[in-house]
């Protein structure tokens, strides 16, 4: 069997926010409580589990989507005015990057977290 990643703890300062926005914007799986953490379920094998923090550096979070599924995410971050951009520097330069043949857009979650959101590999 592959080794895969099963959670990961995502850093908030409002984590019932943060899990809610994701779930919203994403489609991602509302769980809920479990333990002090809010867990939104990505796919069958991975959770993001979000926890209050006072401080904390802000982190990039990259999701592979389909085309179709790039559709209905972009549109939810357009009715819902949020801000994005073509890079990591560029995130409110309000264009989509076609890096790699794909399209890719990045914008930031209630926390200050960087998103991505992208629809082909990187070729390293």
């Amino acid at each position: 069997m592959p080794i895969t990643l099963n959670h990961t703890i995502v850093p908030s300062h409002d984590k019932v926010e943060s899990a809610r926005f994701y779930s919203r914007i994403f489609g991602f799986e509302y769980i809920g409580e479990f333990s002090h953490f809010i867990v939104v379920r990505v796919n069958d094998m991975l959770s993001l589990d979000f926890d209050n923090k006072e401080k904390f550096e802000p982190h990039h979070y990259a999701f592979k989507v389909t085309e179709q599924e790039f559709e209905e995410i972009f549109a939810r971050l357009e009715a819902e005015n949020i801000k994005y951009g073509s890079g990591p520097s560029d995130a409110e330069n309000m264009s989509i990057n076609h890096n790699n043949n794909g399209r890719g857009v990045y914008f930031r979650d209630p926390a200050g977290h960087l998103l991505e959101m992208l629809t082909t590999d990187y070729k390293i």
